[in-house]
């Protein structure tokens, strides 16, 4: 089914190619190759692996995920978000050989979404939480650079630790080392954004700040790149003789952060691009091409990788017509790797730093931080801080499912309060003349088990003496079973006490449910209709309570 789906798309994909879009493809791969080199290398250093680690991935992410994705234009590689999450995986738990079997066991688990068609799942996350693990992600970026971007060492597995080691070991800052970050900062935020469509600012930044590094003789005086291997399998990969088999189960909870962000970032990619591009996104397919690239990646030395929205956007304005794009970009990459190795061992850590600095600012979806702040949506705060903290404090899993949990409780919170009110017939209203003893119970909201106390109140104080009750369900949009029970059982007391009830207004889903229960038969099917005047025209004249059905 999957192969057929994706056979059709490559035939309506490539469906009348010529030169005239092979040569927009190879125009549009090449930008993004400009774009991808710097962010490659960058996030490969930024995750605790190396620059070259980062490098193959972008090349063998791009290979194959390109091929397989869901839609002719995303673009997949090592992103900024993945960065912070295996940055913590090397500090804590054995280098670089847990990464390579958590990446393997989060592609499996990604094929598995893909088979169960979870990756809907995606879509049920609050927009705040993704906002706040965003944000948390581009800390954890900032923190983890401090290091390369003042020149100085910290002890620490996380971004906390890290902080709390410059107050025990002292804060040795390195001048050389800062002014190559501040000079990349500087280019990447003066830099027209005019001119950023035709050369990256980041690429130009690492290029001046490489020079001036080489100029002034700074290479021994900071940290650079070193040597780049010039080599598509690094000698350091995912090889199973050197599992470490007693420490598997450390890898399941990270394994499930990787593919969880995989998810969410190729699944948003692709939503936010097929806008841009005008073109249909195949989400199962996209999380197939995920799978996949994430479990051979790590066979060349390669890190988890994710489509990234950055490479995806420039390739789209940079008029990319088919998924040959994102080939093309890595076979760009992969030709930088053997021409320009010499001159990448160059580059100083710094610049790379400076460059991740902007881009974890660039990360943070401003706009929207700004207007759950700005408009005061209360819920929308409590879920972006709580999730960001979360994400910096604990990892992605942890912060999305307390992100999802506190965003549970602030909807059942706030469904909980219903409107339960009791008043006696608007003779006026409803023209007729009706007894004192005749009370009219309006229900609005939902009705489930964090609300049912309140209705529980209103039956047992506020009904006393009465011999007719209209129930007004019109404006219950739901009943679960908790509330369900409950009404029910209210009924059943009057019923009992010789008290005629008549419902009204009920939905088809709340009366199936009251009706599972045997509702028609406790208050009679006829004390069953559609509006409350219908309601109030049976209570009129009633000589003596009905017992029917008691």
């Amino acid at each position: 089914m999957f192969f057929k789906s994706y056979v059709a798309k490559l035939k309506s994909e490539f469906s009348g190619y010529n030169l005239q879009k092979l040569s927009k493809d190879l125009m549009a791969g090449l930008t993004v190759t400009a774009v991808a080199l710097p962010l490659a290398l960058a996030f490969g250093v930024a995750c605790g692996a190396t620059a070259e680690a980062g490098l193959v991935t972008a090349i063998i992410a791009g290979l194959v995920m390109s091929a397989l994705a869901g839609a002719s234009y995303q673009i997949s590689g090592p992103t900024g978000a993945m960065s912070a999450i295996l940055v913590g995986i090397v500090a804590s738990s054995g280098g670089m050989q847990s990464v390579f079997v958590v990446s393997v066991l989060a592609g499996i688990i990604i094929l598995l979404c893909a088979v169960f068609k979870l990756g809907r799942l995606v879509s049920m996350i609050p927009r705040p939480v993704i906002t706040g693990f965003t944000s948390g992600i581009a800390l954890t970026i900032a923190l983890g650079q401090i290091d390369n971007f003042f020149g100085t060492t910290s002890v620490g597995a996380n971004p906390i630790e890290k902080i709390g080691s410059y107050f025990t070991n002292g804060f040795n800052l390195n001048w050389r080392a800062l002014l190559i970050g501040a000079i990349v900062v500087l280019i990447m935020i003066v830099w027209p954004k005019k001119w950023g469509s035709k050369v990256p600012s980041s690429l130009v930044g690492i290029i001046v700040a490489t020079i001036i590094s080489i100029i002034f003789g700074f290479g021994d005086k900071i940290a650079l790149v070193g040597q780049i291997p010039q080599k598509l399998i690094l000698d350091e990969r995912f090889q199973l003789s050197q599992i470490d088999w007693s420490s598997f189960g450390s890898y399941i909870s990270p394994a499930f952060s990787i593919a969880a962000l995989a998810l969410i970032e190729s699944l948003l990619c692709g939503a936010s691009a097929s806008k841009m591009k005008n073109e249909e996104f195949d989400a199962n397919q996209e999380i197939i091409a995920q799978g996949v690239g994430n479990v051979i990646v790590p066979f060349f030395g390669g890190v988890p990788a994710t489509a990234a929205i950055a490479r995806t956007s420039v390739a789209i304005k940079s008029g990319a017509q088919t998924r040959l794009c994102g080939i093309i970009h890595a076979i760009g990459l992969l030709i930088s790797m053997f021409l320009l190795g010499p001159v990448m061992a160059k580059i100083p850590l710094s610049a790379l730093a400076g460059v991740l600095m902007v881009t974890a600012w660039r990360m943070n979806e401003w706009g929207e931080i700004k207007t759950i702040f700005s408009k005061k949506f209360v819920g929308g705060i409590i879920k972006f801080l709580a999730t960001m903290i979360a994400t910096i404090v604990f990892d992605l899993t942890i912060a999305i499912i307390i992100g999802i949990v506190l965003s549970a409780f602030i909807y059942i919170y706030r469904s909980s309060s219903s409107t339960i009110t009791v008043k006696d017939v608007d003779e006026e209203k409803y023209g007729s003349v009706t007894k004192d003893t005749t009370k009219i119970i309006y229900i609005k909201g939902p009705v489930f088990f964090a609300n049912i106390g309140k209705l529980e109140k209103v039956f047992k104080e506020e009904l006393q003496g009465i011999n007719e009750l209209v129930i007004s369900l019109d404006g219950v949009s739901s009943i679960d079973t908790s509330g369900t029970t409950a009404l029910y059982e209210h009924i059943e007391h009057l019923r009992k006490e010789n008290v005629k009830v008549i419902l009204c207004g009920m939905s088809p889903s709340v009366l199936s449910m009251l009706g599972k229960l045997g509702i028609k038969e406790l208050v009679g099917e006829s004390n069953i209709v559609d509006t409350t005047y219908e309601a109030i025209d049976l209570t009129i004249d009633l000589e003596e309570p009905i017992t029917e059905g008691i």
